[in-house]
């Protein structure tokens, strides 16, 4: 073969070759890029910031209630009184194992010039014109008594006791041992242990052809016994007490507690130390005690113990319902709620401050000393 044509062939497969070297170098190159590529897109893609980190706090779905809303249910804040207002307020239980204590600010009124305003010095009166009582308590006893009149025409009852100073009260019960001749007794209470002191109780006496007479409470007056819940009052010793009273049966004594509890201690038969440890059982934490007075007003009554280590006691009240608070004269506060009356401002009756005052009562005359 001639060495040209070998030449040129060998040139021909030379150059074949390098252009395979070449093309492969190429891809091998483009290869390399797509590599980089991808390596550099997978770099700058961010860590999902939710997945696998410990700090973060995952909300669990809220479960919703299917309770219906109550919007008769009552919903309670919490107050604060005075831990000393135990002593005070229409429930305060005073009797011989609870003294009253005195601070002397009873908003007293005087129960003749308070007829004569009402034009009722016809209708009742009193063994003396300086005879007082708690203005809480006047007006309730003088719309029973109207009441009584407008029933029966009868104008013979007389208030034969009603506020009585701890003063008075010592000179009642001196005159009681003397006349009787025993250490203590059973007709009059000692002094700072009468209701009397606190001005929320009243006796009654008749006036017949100008002399007294003992009241009873039979026959017509009999009234008294059936409807004085109604206006607040209870018999504060019936007979069939006198062993828990540790009074002796007095029919003429009537005592002002307001007229939810004043029904239910009617409707039940039961006096007041009675109610007062009833009440007791029915803390605030616990059931409450519900009922409903004649007339259909729904109560609920609780009980809140003071706290005696401290100035002021929170009192829980419920918020858009008219209540009252009262102390129960030892180990703490009632709370009355009326279910029915609702409210869109805080009304209340706190303690009413009922201590006894310098006003001296007359020494009463012409009848039995009375509790």
């Amino acid at each position: 073969m001639p060495k040209k044509k070998i030449s040129k062939e060998k040139s021909i497969r030379r150059t074949k070759h390098l252009t395979e070297l070449a093309i492969c170098a190429a891809l091998l190159i483009i290869g390399a890029v797509g590599v980089k590529g991808v390596m550099d897109r997978s770099n700058t893609v961010s860590t999902n910031s939710y997945k696998d980190k410990a700090d973060v706090e995952v909300t669990e779905p809220t479960e919703v209630s299917t309770e219906e809303f109550d919007p008769n249910k009552i919903i309670y804040t919490s107050k604060s009184v005075k831990t000393k207002d135990k002593f005070a307020g229409d429930l305060i239980l005073v009797n011989e194992d609870h003294q009253y204590f005195t601070s002397g600010n009873e908003d007293l009124v005087g129960i003749y010039d308070a007829n004569v305003e009402r034009g009722l010095e016809n209708v009742f009166s009193t063994v003396d014109s300086s005879y007082t009582i708690l203005r809480a308590a006047y007006e309730p006893m003088a719309d029973m008594i109207k009441a009584f009149y407008d029933e029966y025409q009868l104008d013979t009852l007389v208030i034969y006791g009603s506020y009585r100073s701890t003063a008075f009260q010592q000179q009642l019960y001196e005159a009681d041992l003397a006349e009787t001749g025993e250490d203590d007794s059973t007709r009059v209470a000692k002094p700072g242990y009468s209701e009397h002191e606190t001005g929320y109780a009243f006796d009654f006496s008749l006036y017949y052809d100008d002399h007294y007479a003992d009241y009873d409470g039979t026959g017509d007056y009999s009234w008294f016994n059936g409807n004085c819940w109604k206006y607040g009052f209870i018999l504060r010793y019936p007979e069939s007490k006198s062993d828990i009273t540790k009074i002796q049966y007095e029919p003429w004594h009537f005592r002002y507690v307001g007229v939810p509890h004043a029904f239910y201690m009617a409707k039940n038969g039961i006096c007041l130390e009675e109610y007062e440890t009833l009440v007791e059982q029915h803390p605030y934490s616990g059931e409450h005690l519900e009922f409903t007075v004649d007339g259909g007003k729904h109560i609920e009554v609780y009980f809140v113990p003071s706290d005696d280590g401290a100035e002021e006691t929170t009192v829980p009240v419920p918020t858009g319902y008219k209540y009252e608070i009262s102390g129960n004269n030892y180990s703490g506060f009632i709370v009355t709620v009326y279910k029915d009356e609702k409210i869109t401002a805080e009304v209340e009756t706190a303690p009413a401050e009922t201590q006894p005052d310098e006003t001296e009562v007359p020494e009463e005359t012409e009848a039995e000393p009375q509790e």
